[in-house]
């Protein structure tokens, strides 16, 4: 391994708590891993002067700076539930606590028996919350004891209750023919693939996709994982709805298409989804080809955290595996990326990588498996598993707090039903029978609906929380009304809808010079439309690499834009990146929002 990366994983067990016991998730410092790898020489000298002791960084959140865990008073187990309450909820439903541990971090590790007692007291607090325990690793420490001595690490995880499972969006990235749909079949249905193909084939959504075994969609898949660490799928004949009813953390998979001609639809799934968090497949016999710098690229301009997953490792010599892990690392410590490779090869590696990788930005953990004979498979299960979420329950309540407002990604006519839409809760809470309006259309209005029904990963919800990805139905609204990139918001917003934005941007490519009167076609969030280039402040025009505020005019319709919200426009071979600086509103009055709310336009 890299020396950086060994000194940047010099204390991956790290405190959160001390004397018996420490925690960390939802709120605790980012720490290291040294004890993952290699059993170091911990102990100190008889004169009582420590020699290198083993410390880790003290954790920065308060309360539970001190877990005693051997056989506790009632008032002091009392205490530990409530710690143990408060890092839950912070860490949205997880947390992970090191057994051993000292408050400032030295390891000083627990003999057998205490190590014995110290997890029944945890399983006992557990219990008390209503959730499970699962012990990710144990190592031993060499401390200054005849006795050995170990160290703990638990993932404490809730039992669901009422389908608030802990939800995370990982989309799908890849060259064409690296193996992305297969390696999803063969995680959410459990079986492996037969080396042609056939685990795909339950995820394809068109006959064309099947006989040309390509992706040109975007679907969705799902992975979860119960309250012990075990994996819920398809397998045992498990519907949909039984997997959320069993899972405490749910994988949303957000299968894209790696072929270039389609690279529209890749970039509105990485814009409209907001993922959590991207997993680029590379097929270990072709290595780094056709669209895969396209995506490593789109991932990093969209700040979209990314792992790295080489796939076909059945198909090739180990020296063809190496040779294509090493062109990764080549191309990710490269002044563009400035990222840190961490190649995994044990369940160790994958529990460092999964809690480094949330924390640290730079972390790019690399998996090599194969989805014919399973190799390493359990791996990116592991890290999956611990994987946490970015957010914490307090921008989470923020997020809950403020009005509602649902972005329209996919529109279907369900028999029996009516129109459905599918899309992502940006901000506050949708419940069912809550009236919205739905907006701008072609001539800029807003119009009344009512969400009759919610389904979350194909079950049946009734309250929708900010972040959420779900289908509402809409009943008898007329379809034609709606479209992608349209946001239903409460009546008591105000939406801001615009035709005409400035926006900050760096022009990364074009052939010749970038000017007024261009033309491209600009992704913001779930919009997709082409643009003009009305004006370039400061310049007359832009060539590669080049920075400056760009003022742009929608030619079709208006849009609802929000201030800083990222940007990402292509034509051909060019294209940009930026955010969104002023918008040129257009006020209620001239969208029509009062006329379309008259009762005689109302559609409902």
């Amino acid at each position: 391994m890299d020396s950086r990366v060994s000194d940047l994983f010099g204390g991956c067990c790290r405190p959160a708590g001390g004397g018996a016991g420490a925690a960390r998730r939802g709120g605790a410092a980012p720490g290291g891993g040294g004890a993952s790898k290699t059993k170091k020489k911990n102990g100190r000298s008889r004169g009582g002067k420590a020699n290198n002791p083993p410390y880790l960084p003290p954790e920065v959140s308060s309360g539970g700076r001190r877990l005693k865990l051997v056989n506790p008073s009632q008032y002091r187990f009392e205490h530990l539930v409530t710690q143990m309450k408060w890092r839950l909820q912070e860490g949205r439903g997880e947390a992970v606590y090191q057994i051993g541990v000292e408050d400032n971090g030295l390891l000083v590790g627990l003999s057998e028996e205490e190590m014995r007692a110290s997890l029944k007291t945890l399983r006992r607090m557990a219990e008390k919350v209503g959730a499970d325990i699962t012990v990710l690793r144990e190592r031993e420490v060499d401390y200054d004891s005849d006795v050995p001595r170990k160290i703990t690490e638990v993932l404490v995880r809730k039992v669901p209750d009422n389908q608030q499972f802990l939800d995370l969006r990982v989309a799908v990235l890849g060259n064409v023919d690296s193996g992305k749909s297969t390696l999803l079949g063969v995680l959410t249905q459990g079986e492996l693939d037969n080396g042609r193909g056939r685990a795909r084939l339950n995820l394809f959504r068109h006959l064309h996709e099947i006989q040309s075994g390509r992706t040109s969609s975007i679907s969705f898949e799902i992975l979860g994982f119960n309250s012990k660490g075990e994996v819920v799928n398809y397998s045992d004949s498990r519907t949909a709805e039984e997997i959320c009813e069993s899972s405490s953390k749910m994988i949303t998979f957000i299968d894209l298409a790696g072929h270039h001609k389609y690279l529209k639809t890749t970039i509105f799934g990485l814009t409209s989804y907001c993922p959590d968090f991207a997993m680029l497949v590379v097929s270990a016999n072709t290595g780094i080809a056709g669209t895969t710098r396209e995506h490593l690229g789109l991932a990093m301009a969209l700040k979209v955290p990314f792992f790295i997953v080489i796939s076909k490792v059945d198909l090739c010599s180990k020296a063809t595996v190496e040779r294509t892990v090493k062109q990764l690392e080549r191309i990710l410590k490269q002044p563009g990326c400035n990222k840190l490779p961490l190649l995994v090869n044990s369940d160790d590696d994958a529990v460092t990588a999964a809690q480094q990788f949330a924390q640290s930005p730079n972390i790019t953990p690399i998996f090599t498996l194969s989805s014919v004979s399973g190799e390493n498979l359990d791996l990116l299960k592991v890290f999956l598993n611990i994987l946490p979420p970015l957010t914490n329950s307090k921008e989470q309540e923020e997020l809950m707090q403020q009005l509602t407002e649902f972005q329209v990604d996919e529109i279907y006519t369900v028999p029996e039903v009516g129109t459905v839409v599918g899309g992502t809760l940006s901000s506050g809470i949708c419940r069912e029978g809550e009236n919205l309006v739905v907006g701008p259309t072609d001539d800029g209005k807003f119009l009344r609906l009512k969400v009759c029904s919610i389904q979350r990963n194909r079950s049946a919800c009734r309250v929708l929380r900010a972040g959420q990805a779900a289908t509402l139905a809409l009943g008898p609204f007329d379809r034609s009304l709606l479209r992608k990139g349209m946001v239903m918001v409460s009546p008591e917003m105000n939406p801001t809808i615009c035709s005409v934005f400035e926006a900050e941007i760096v022009l990364l490519f074009h052939a010749t010079t970038f000017r007024k009167g261009f033309q491209v076609t600009v992704h913001v969030g779930n919009v997709r439309q082409t643009a003009i280039v009305e004006k370039i402040h400061g310049k007359d025009k832009l060539r590669t690499g080049e920075k400056a505020v760009v003022c742009f005019r929608f030619i079709k319709h208006p849009e609802y834009l929000k201030i800083g919200a990222k940007l990402l426009f292509r034509e051909g071979v060019t294209k940009g990146i930026g955010h969104v600086t002023d918008l040129q509103a257009i006020t209620t009055k001239e969208n029509g929002l009062e006329e379309s709310l008259g009762p005689g336009q109302l559609s409902f």
